[in-house]
């Protein structure tokens, strides 16, 4: 397995809509090395997800997964570690919540990002077998910054407000959640 370069903003690959994998793609040896690859990859950059347009594969697959301990979300529970592709999102409860978003393709950067509060994913696992998650509050917020990827959006596409975009140093200095109750913090 390998530790892969995470493409940045102003690559190509990111603004792509990624193709559909077909079930003898998602079960070949090529798939299966690129998923651990991701691993390893979200691992070592930090991330909590990661999706296949980041490591320079434009493919409807991304990977989510935290553990309690996590440090940086120390609130926010536990997801397994998840392996999606061919996702389609439902929007259950469209009550807008609000997170400091940061992304492993727009490093040292973060930006108060609005989005529904409460999805539904049905995707294909690593099997192909059909699979759905509900996931509301920061896990939905996961979930729609990673899919997004896989559509061609970045964060930074989804911001309503500009003033709200901040390097990272900036950002724990003026902005640190907690200032506004309803605003946490994100980074895949």
């Amino acid at each position: 397995m390998a530790i892969r370069k995470v493409a940045r903003l102003g690559h190509p690959v990111l603004r792509q809509v990624g193709r559909e994998l077909t079930l003898g793609e998602i079960r070949s040896p090529e798939i299966q090395r690129l998923v651990q690859d991701m691993i390893e990859t979200m691992e070592e950059y930090g991330g909590i997800g990661l999706a296949a347009p980041q490591v320079h594969e434009s493919l409807q697959l991304a990977i989510i997964g935290y553990e309690d301990e996590n440090s940086r979300y120390p609130d926010h529970g536990k997801q397994p570690l998840t392996v999606v592709i061919n996702p389609k999102i439902t929007v259950l409860d469209a009550t807008a919540q609000a997170f400091w978003e940061g992304c492993l393709s727009i490093p040292e950067l973060r930006g108060l990002v609005h989005r529904p509060r409460k999805i539904r994913i049905d995707f294909l696992d690593l099997q192909g077998m059909q699979r759905a998650i509900v996931a509301e509050d920061f896990l939905a917020t996961v979930f729609q910054h990673e899919l997004d990827h896989l559509q061609g959006k970045l964060f930074v596409d989804r911001m309503e407000d500009m003033t709200k975009f901040a390097f990272l140093d900036e950002y724990q200095k003026y902005w640190v959640p907690g200032d506004d109750s309803d605003e946490g913090e994100l980074e895949d």
